[in-house]
């Protein structure tokens, strides 16, 4: 199923269990970090503000205009939570959408599957959300961290490079990538080391100070899981360092345009990325 069917037939779904007058709006929350993750967020928005326009001017769905409901998270779980409550007992909502971050993605599914409300996750991509932490409510549009993890393993293993750095956010995304990364390369490849470990907070990366580290360490190869501003000072001072020369990078979602677009002339040449041009 596609992704625009998977999700009109959540709506669907969401506002056949809800009473209402034909012309009543069907009303979804959306909730994200838009204060927090601006360069992706934004075009994100204008997407489904477009999407919504769109289908209202086709007629809406069942012939009742859809209405977005969005809110702010500011990155932190409770708030998120506290959104959700809102616009489910305020605002009406039949169902819940958005969510970035994957410790945030993670509070609004345990809240979805409380209070047994349908929840679309757009860009969460720990394993946990679907899997141990999984419920009946919520549903994901993107690929996980493990398959995005697994598709870089593929040709990590054909690199045949025994000492590795990692370079990772600390929180829930960054810590999954990593230990699907070290699973996955030591069933693969025998004798792999992982010499280093370099896992700053999420937008405070002190970039000059982890790229000295991984320099340090003499690693055969990178696997990058920053994304964002932190990308962009830890590819910048990588590449003053001369960190990437001669090395080899694996970096998750390092082609999407949103990460790689930002970074124009210095983006890095020969990494191996998942996302898209």
């Amino acid at each position: 199923m596609g992704l625009g069917r998977l999700a009109t037939g959540l709506v669907l779904m969401a506002a056949m269990a809800v009473p209402a007058l034909a012309q009543n709006p069907i009303k979804v929350g959306e909730i994200n970090s838009y204060k927090v993750i601006p360069a992706f967020l934004e075009p994100y928005r204008k997407g489904w503000e477009l999407a919504v326009e769109q289908i209202n001017k086709s007629g809406g769905i069942n012939g009742r205009p859809l209405e977005i409901i969005s809110r702010d998270d500011n990155g932190a779980p409770g708030d998120a939570v506290r959104a959700a409550e809102e616009l489910v007992s305020r605002e009406g909502v039949v169902m819940l959408t958005g969510g970035f971050l994957s410790h945030v993605g993670l509070a609004v599914a345990d809240f979805a599957k409380q209070r047994k409300m349908p929840f679309l996750a757009s860009e969460p991509l720990t394993d946990k959300i679907v899997w141990g932490n999984g419920n009946a409510y919520t549903f994901r549009l993107r690929a996980s961290t493990y398959m995005q993890t697994s598709m870089l393993v593929e040709e990590a293993v054909k690199l045949n490079k025994k000492r590795w750095a990692l370079v990772y956010p600390n929180y829930e995304y960054g810590q999954s990538a990593v230990a699907s990364f070290k699973e996955l390369m030591t069933a693969r490849q025998p004798g792999v080391e992982f010499v280093v470990e370099q896992a700053p907070p999420l937008n405070r990366i002190d970039a000059g100070s982890v790229a000295q580290a991984v320099a340090d360490a003499k690693p055969d190869a990178i696997f990058n899981v920053t994304f964002g501003g932190d990308l962009q000072k830890f590819v910048r001072e990588g590449t003053t360092r001369g960190l990437f020369k001669d090395r080899v990078v694996l970096s998750v979602l390092g082609g999407e345009p949103e990460y790689l677009d930002p970074l124009r002339d210095e983006a890095p040449v020969g990494w191996i990325v998942t996302g898209y041009p």
